[in-house]
């Protein structure tokens, strides 16, 4: 039985895996403009992106969610959290342009998985944990997930803006969003992660007893300063209307910081000192 579904679960990730990277292969087509491309409905990159989904949904169902609890390992919960990026980027795209995101989300989900088959942690939130903590870790997942989002965006919108400054609208620019466009989509991801990762610091507040016995010095502190780099840049926003290059290394700084505060840790307390 259990060899069984072991089976099962790796032929999940193997098809999800598929789908992902062709899928990526579709969108870069597209922003490159192929002649192939040219005949690919935009329609095809986002419906494969949807089979991944669906499939490193099961896949995940099969791995992460067990009788014993949530496995939130530290490959495990990559693969959680790639899940939920493709997931709200898949949703998004059918009403907004950012299928194109994809291009890098799409092979780094797929890698994930990969790393995840090979290189299998354990790390159990039990299933008698308090609701309050699972919504916790839920509000959390979210806020990584939109401002992971964010920050591809920040960097496509950085080439965009660095091409249409030195006058070179050709190549794959020609397939994005007008500008404008693409600078209110990085901010709505901005401030709706931002929304998530302050409701997602209260809930953890509410958990926190001795931040230096329960090993979560490190992840209280980062991302504290995760949340203050993200609020300071759409402070600078709304007060000087900063965009382009700063926009850029203000919103890679908050995002860096928000994965050492998480991941940085977990690597650290599951695969270093264990």
């Amino acid at each position: 039985m259990r060899t069984s579904l072991r089976m099962t679960s790796t032929i999940s990730a193997l098809l999800a895996i598929a789908c992902y990277i062709a899928a990526s292969v579709v969108i870069a087509m597209r922003l490159f403009r192929s002649d192939t491309a040219k005949r690919v409905p935009r329609s095809v990159g986002i419906a494969l992106g949807f089979a991944g989904v669906l499939l490193h949904g099961l896949f995940l169902y099969q791995n992460v969610f067990t009788s014993s609890g949530i496995n939130l390992g530290f490959f495990d919960a990559g693969v959680l959290v790639t899940w939920t990026i493709l997931l709200l980027l898949m949703i998004s795209s059918v009403s907004k342009p950012v299928e194109n995101l994809g291009i890098l989300l799409l092979p780094l989900a797929a890698v994930v998985i990969i790393l995840d088959l090979r290189f299998h942690t354990v790390h159990f939130l039990s299933a008698d944990a308090p609701w309050g903590l699972r919504i916790h870790v839920l509000i959390s997942l979210l806020a990584y997930s939109l401002l992971a989002m964010a920050s591809v965006q920040a960097i496509l919108l950085a080439v965009q803006d660095h091409h249409l400054r030195h006058r070179h609208p050709g190549g794959f620019i020609r397939s994005l969003p007008p500008l404008q466009t693409m600078e209110a989509l990085l901010f709505e991801m901005i401030g709706v992660g931002f929304l998530f990762l302050t409701l997602a610091l209260l809930s953890g507040f509410m958990f926190l007893e001795d931040m230096f016995a329960q090993r979560l010095a490190h992840k209280t502190l980062l991302s504290i300063a995760a949340w203050i780099v993200f609020g300071s840049l759409l402070w600078g926003r709304f007060k000087s209307g900063w965009r382009g290059q700063k926009a850029l290394i203000w919103t890679l700084t908050g995002f860096v910081v928000l994965m050492l505060a998480y991941f940085g840790s977990k690597f650290v307390l599951e695969l270093v000192l264990s």
